[in-house]
């Protein structure tokens, strides 16, 4: 949340291309910490994507907010496998890139559309 608050200030608190990034480094942070102690990448995601979804699953979003969320929350654990032996800084550079790219989803058949890459609402 800090260095999403310094990127872009509190705009990432929206549905947004600054809230996608942020839900796909969000993951990729937690399998590397997780890494640590398992020392195995997928017992690591297989980890990280069942708290992100249990936390996804407890808020109070909206039905679109919460498949935005998801669905930029796997694009990250997907990602993990390619950059878990990178620095922070080359991740957050990767998912700058992969945010300029983000697409605009209007409904839930979208998010099929746009499987590999991240998506926001506004």
């Amino acid at each position: 949340m800090v260095l999403c608050d310094e990127l872009f200030g509190k705009a990432h608190h929206r549905s947004n291309k600054a809230n996608a990034f942020r839900h796909a480094l969000w993951n990729i942070l937690i399998c590397h910490k997780t890494l640590k102690r398992t020392h195995n990448r997928e017992k690591s995601v297989i980890w990280t994507e069942k708290v992100t979804n249990l936390y996804e699953k407890v808020t109070d979003n909206e039905k679109m907010e919460k498949a935005m969320d998801l669905h930029n929350n796997q694009v990250g654990l997907s990602l993990f496998s390619n950059v878990f032996d990178k620095k922070e800084e080359e991740i957050i550079g990767i998912l700058q890139n992969m945010m300029e790219k983000s697409q605009k989803v209007t409904n839930f058949d979208d998010f099929k559309k746009f499987n590999k890459g991240l998506v926001h609402l506004e």
